[in-house]
């Protein structure tokens, strides 16, 4: 089975329109957002004041009541979230600014493995004895509980309120809580609808701070929180779930890295910068989601996030650093797991092909021994190995007939609607699921994976158009070296926060290769210039280069590369990131 082949597609050339209402930008870069769509200056500006209002949120101000009420009367609320990135930073974000207007506040996070995902019955039981017998309280929920119906009706039967926040896809019917805020739910009127979990818990706290405001709660000896100071939170979060990057995220991505790059940064994404080694004056949005996301998700993956929780909230610069370096290490043995995992994810890919003649257009795989909190990373490798959508299972837990799944997709298929048409095809071969466009999760019986896969399979192939299957690589043209300096590739990186839906420019041309070698056993090294360079050359990095191709004798090379700037020894020197290389 071989990798899939990307083909390079230059996007279309912007109209001049475009191009004369952002003169204002180097022309390179006007070009790269005209062609995202950009329009227009005011498109691009992230001042906080650009954020949208939170009145058109449904559900908010039922939601407010609840949790208003809870505050002044000191009844605990237990803040229940999930246990990835977005989960963690939605529940830090609400525990501190709930302790903060002086709240009785408390925080829970299911086990991956022991609980699954949501407010299980199981979670409520948990949940129940961290309240007064007298006073049960309230459970809000963060970045989860859309498909909560059972740990719903569990709670309010023990006299528990329940407020859901979150941001995935509802089901048909709600969950019976008292107050729901998701933008996705039915007749909410909030136009960012692919906003994080924890942009709207930075909404939701927001809301509540102005109705205990009005409520005159505030006084000197209780003063009002700054909610900025949770900016570092509302970007690490947006970043990691990998949401499109609207106008309304961009405004939350741009204004927390503003503050971290000014070192207005809790300590423990502080400490977790530290530990993954990067210039915390330099941050972008990618070193969120390739450096410090990762580290954060690890103790979901592999233990329980509640160690990233309390990083998060960690108030002390030494516990700060201690829970980072744990995070840390926990990101290493997931490395070494995950790596396992693919290995064997690519044989059995490779079987499936061998016995089908073809590989499926959805792609299912399973293996009693993998870590059900790695399967989303494999799925997401073996996506982009053979561009299918994949769903990877592992057992829910030792000895369990449940399987759980993690899938990822591809452009042009909605995973989390594949799944519910299949759960509508075969009633009751899918007992729990929920996700995005993107990414979904899902929880079957060991013995109906065969009858899933081929059931998944055949609703893709009814839901993909055929030239989907054929990766594309959308290309922004020609940059020519002459015009690379150190100046140009800083506001190439760092003028936009770049992400999901709103991609990095990545440009391609033909290059004269003077030097290539293998750095760390499986990365290529090149020097590369062209003949318009002006003698200019430039060094460029292809990581996880297919060592059966390279290096070779090739003088000339076709290459699809993002513009980076290296640092070493304080030194800032412009580099290109391969993407795509061909010989010529």
């Amino acid at each position: 089975m071989t990798v899939a082949v990307r083909r390079l597609q230059r996007r279309p050339q912007p109209p001049a329109d475009a191009l004369d209402a952002l003169r204002a930008w180097p022309p390179v870069l006007a070009r790269v957002l005209a062609a995202r769509g950009v329009r227009s200056p005011d498109e691009l500006a992230v001042d906080l004041a650009r954020l949208l209002p939170p009145d058109s949120f449904k559900g908010m101000a039922d939601t407010v009541q609840v949790l208003a009420d809870a505050v002044m009367q000191q009844r605990r609320i237990l803040v229940v979230g999930d246990y990835d990135a977005d989960g963690a930073t939605s529940t830090a974000l609400c525990v501190s600014l709930l302790r903060d207007v002086g709240a009785d506040v408390d925080f829970l996070v299911p086990d991956r493995v022991k609980h699954g995902y949501g407010l299980q019955p199981v979670i409520v039981e948990l949940a129940a004895a961290r309240f007064p017998a007298a006073a049960p309280g309230v459970i809000l929920t963060v970045d989860n509980g859309m498909s909560s119906h059972e740990g719903v009706l569990a709670a309010r039967a023990r006299g528990i309120a329940v407020v859901i926040t979150d941001h995935h896809l509802p089901a048909a019917a709600l969950p019976a809580a008292d107050a729901i805020v998701n933008p996705n739910q039915p007749g909410c009127a909030f136009p960012s609808k692919c906003i994080a979990g924890v942009g709207v818990a930075f909404y939701v706290m927001s809301a509540l701070r102005s109705a205990l405001r009005a409520r005159a709660w505030f006084s000197p000896a209780r003063p009002e929180p700054n909610l900025a100071d949770a900016l570092d939170l509302v970007a690490l979060g947006t970043v990691a779930d990998v949401v499109p990057l609207d106008a309304n995220n961009r405004v939350f991505v741009e204004q927390g890295l503003r503050r971290m790059r000014a070192g207005r940064m809790r300590p423990g994404i502080a400490a977790l910068v530290a530990v993954a080694r990067r210039n915390p004056s330099r941050l972008v949005a990618a070193d969120l989601g390739f450096s410090i996301g990762p580290r954060l998700n690890a103790a979901g993956r592999l233990d329980d996030m509640s160690h990233g929780i309390r990083c998060l909230l960690a108030r002390d610069d030494g516990e700060a650093q201690r829970l980072a370096e744990e995070l840390d290490a926990l990101n290493r043995d997931r490395r070494y797991i995950e790596g396992d995992m693919q290995q064997e994810a690519v044989q059995a890919l490779s079987r499936i092909a061998l016995d089908e003649g073809q590989l499926p257009n959805g792609v299912c795989l399973f293996d009693a021994g993998w870590h059900a909190g790695v399967v989303g990373i494999v799925a997401s490798r073996i996506k982009e190995r053979c561009h299918r959508p994949v769903i990877a299972f592992a057992p829910a837990c030792e000895g369990s007939d449940e399987l759980r799944g993690s899938g990822r997709s591809i452009e042009g298929l909605h995973i989390r609607d594949a799944i519910d048409a299949v759960a509508a095809r075969h009633p009751g071969l899918i007992p729990r699921f929920g996700g995005h466009a993107m990414a979904a999760g899902l929880t079957i019986a060991r013995a109906d994976f065969a009858t899933f896969a081929r059931a998944f399979d055949a609703e893709v192939t009814r839901m993909l158009q055929p030239e989907t299957l054929s990766p594309v690589l959308f290309t922004d043209g020609e940059l020519p070296l002459a015009q690379l300096d150190l100046a140009l590739a800083a506001q190439l990186r760092e003028s936009v926060p770049w992400g999901q839906a709103f991609p990095a420019p990545v440009f391609d041309g033909e290059f004269e290769v003077l030097e290539q070698r293998l750095v760390g056993e499986k990365h290529l090294k090149l020097v590369l210039s062209s003949p318009q360079a002006q003698g200019k050359v430039i060094d460029a990095i292809h990581f996880n280069a297919d060592l059966a191709r390279w290096p070779n004798a090739s003088r000339r090379v076709h290459a699809a590369c993002r513009v980076d700037v290296n640092e070493y020894r304080s030194v800032r020197t412009p580099q290109l990131i391969v993407e795509w290389i061909e010989p010529l």
